[in-house]
């Protein structure tokens, strides 16, 4: 099946899509809630993994988990299962003249941890005391263990900075990156759910049908799970 069919049927399976979104929004009151998942399906197993799963500030990674991961061009690592819908989009967006990079992907705990002293001291050479710096440091970088990016099913997707700005991926991702199977991870206006600063770049694999729904009733996973 190729891109054009591919979207197509996309496109086809959305309309359908919609009209269960719309019902799922009306019966949440038209406000999303935390507390009240707007799907029945909170586990969605894809290579044994459940790409549905919640990891944010409070929700650590699963004791043990382990993920296979794949090699970019680039040496970036993602995880193995969102290889193929990963190429299919940057395989379209370079077809519609946008040219995308994975700028991070997996990253281990050692390297979770150098991100976030190296966001807290930032802080603290503008002034910040430790205490305040480590607080708003958290709204940058999650924790060891409780980082999307040790999942392997995140990806921060900027442009090559060459053929594309910044603004026309980011642009295109809003508008097509869930016909994929990948969400806006931390969107404007979300950042007193999520946890974290909205982040135009940061994009989670669910798999298409959680994604269509998540975008049809923009929401975040959290809301989408019943989750905080």
């Amino acid at each position: 099946m190729n891109h054009h069919t591919h979207r197509f049927r996309l496109r086809l399976h959305s309309l359908m899509a919609m009209v269960c979104a719309v019902y799922l929004l009306l019966l949440s009151g038209c406000h999303a809630s935390p507390s009240r998942p707007l799907t029945d399906q909170t586990e969605r197993m894809e290579d044994g993994i459940n790409v549905l799963m919640l990891v944010n500030g409070s929700h650590a990674l699963p004791e043990g988990y382990d993920i296979t991961l794949t090699e970019l061009a680039n040496g970036q690592q993602i995880a193995a299962l969102m290889r193929e819908p990963l190429q299919a989009m940057f395989d379209d967006m370079r077809a519609a003249g946008i040219y995308p990079v994975v700028a991070s992907g997996f990253r281990s705990p050692e390297k979770q941890q150098s991100l976030m002293d190296e966001k807290i001291a930032q802080l603290q050479a503008n002034g910040q005391s430790y205490e305040a710096a480590v607080q708003e440091a958290r709204t940058w970088v999650n924790p060891v263990g409780y980082s999307e990016h040790q999942s392997g099913l995140a990806v921060d997707i900027n442009a090559d900075g060459i053929h594309s700005t910044g603004q026309q991926v980011y642009q295109w991702l809003a508008e097509h990156a869930w016909e994929y199977g990948f969400i806006l991870r931390y969107p404007k206006g979300k950042e007193r759910i999520t946890g974290t600063s909205h982040e135009p770049w940061h994009y989670r694999y669910v798999g298409v049908d959680a994604a269509r729904e998540i975008h049809t009733l923009g929401v975040t996973l959290e809301e989408y799970l019943g989750q905080t």
